[in-house]
């Protein structure tokens, strides 16, 4: 019997059925010159589906908005050359029997105007803050001089263009034949900056209680709603973390991580897909709960956890290493979590992209590639 028998059954996820419960994460890869998926990027997503996976993210893809992404190789999703790399990427998957849902990705004040070769203007900040609030944590891309002095806020009609441009994106993907959207609202990204207090210092409808920070991704939630309709579900990524800082906390007890999640459940999301670095650590003091078994406690909706699964090694844990193959000691703990009715889905990042056959191997309990961060860097 495999050691992950329990995630081969079948979900599903409003009109969307998963053969089973293995997710393959987003990871962004800078492999589409000028926004353009090429042929190579759908064979990488083809060659994953085909062992069978129930359901592929693709990695974060820029909206049609010019703060969106900094990186002329991150893939969009708008303009005839795109949309057209784009059909070839989803019918080759599903050409393999797969599943695909592209991750719309907004990327805020990380956006960097000296980097990005496209658009003028400021990256997009909803109080304004570039540099450091009080010394803690800093959103100057690496190596800029930036001044601490905050710059005028997102106006009303800056967050209206933003939340357009999630809708024209939904609207292109849909177009294509995706089975759903995803949203990438953590990690410090736009949504984030909004939902996370001590980034988002409005005193409008935009900022202040809970409800209020989580006005933005509601929005961007009901406006990908309406062009999706009812039947593809909708996908929405958090985190506690931040790319600036790993040891911030978006909530620092339940109440306040409901507080934020219920309105976006609210607002339509389907799935919360809740990514932490490791998928076994506890979110709040007096619960052995993570961050996925709360999102689906508070809100009822069904949750995905993410992080550091099959990958005991990036950990630096050596009593987990087993020298004959990739280290799998963490599968029992994390199809134990699973039988216990914590997470709904599980996703895997850098073990699929260390070896694609991953998920075949592990369901014939066969030994895979053992992780090498040189494979990040390949198109594999």
């Amino acid at each position: 019997m495999s050691a992950i028998e329990p995630l081969l059954r079948p979900f599903a996820l409003r009109g969307l059925d998963l053969p089973n419960r293995v997710v393959m994460a987003p990871m962004t890869r800078y492999r589409s010159p000028a926004g353009v998926p090429t042929g190579e990027v759908a064979s990488y997503y083809a060659r994953r589906a085909a062992t069978g996976l129930g359901l592929i993210l693709t990695e974060g893809v820029a909206l049609p908005h010019y703060a969106a992404a900094d990186h002329p190789d991150i893939p969009r999703i708008d303009g005839v050359e795109v949309l057209q790399g784009w059909r070839k990427v989803i019918d080759a998957v599903h050409a393999a029997g797969g599943r695909i849902v592209p991750q719309l990705w907004h990327q805020g004040p990380m956006w960097n105007v000296e980097y990005a070769g496209t658009g003028t203007g400021n990256p997009m900040r909803p109080s304004g803050i570039w540099g450091p609030a009080d010394g803690v944590i800093s959103f100057r891309p690496e190596g800029r001089e930036a001044s601490l002095a905050p710059v005028p806020p997102m106006t009303d009609s800056d967050i209206a263009d933003v939340i357009a441009a999630y809708a024209l994106a939904a609207r292109n993907a849909v177009a294509l034949g995706t089975d759903g959207i995803a949203i990438h609202g953590a990690h410090g990204y736009l949504i984030d900056t909004f939902l996370w207090d001590y980034t988002n210092r409005r005193d409008d409808r935009w900022g202040g209680d809970p409800m209020r920070r989580a006005a933005f991704g509601a929005e961007v939630v009901r406006a990908i709603r309406a062009e999706i309709g009812e039947a593809r579900p909708i996908v929405l990524r958090f985190s506690q973390f931040k790319m600036q800082n790993y040891q911030a906390l978006l909530a620092d007890t339940p109440d306040a991580l409901g507080a934020l999640l219920g309105p976006l459940a609210d607002a339509g999301v389907d799935l919360f897909d809740a990514s932490q670095r490791y998928f076994d650590t506890p979110t709040f003091e007096g619960s052995s709960l993570n961050l996925a078994g709360w999102a689906k406690k508070l809100t009822g909706k069904a949750s995905m956890t993410v992080g550091g699964v099959a990958l005991d090694k990036a950990r630096g844990n050596a009593k987990h290493i087993d020298d004959s193959q990739q280290s799998v000691n963490n599968l029992p703990l994390l199809v134990e979590r699973f039988e216990r009715g914590e997470f709904d889905l599980v996703a895997v990042g850098r073990a699929i992209l260390n070896d694609p056959a991953w998920f075949t191997k592990a369901v014939a309990g066969e030994p895979f590639l053992p992780f090498d961060p040189a494979s990040l860097e390949r198109l594999t």
